[in-house]
């Protein structure tokens, strides 16, 4: 037996998916990865507050 695919015999076509997407829950739809961080210590929050400042906040 050969294990090749017959050249006349047509692959199968995926089959067409007919749902509402909007019932499904997209990733935007969930609150993960927000502005969430880790817990860190009040001085790196400092440090991340002052090295992220806009110039005009001096």
């Amino acid at each position: 037996m050969s294990t090749t695919p017959d050249p006349e015999t047509p692959a199968p076509r995926p089959a067409l998916v007919f749902d509402d997407p909007l019932d499904q829950q997209s990733s935007d739809d969930t609150d993960r990865d927000w502005g969430e961080r880790p817990e860190g210590d009040s001085a790196g929050d400092l440090k991340r507050f002052l090295d992220e400042k806009p110039p005009h906040h001096l």
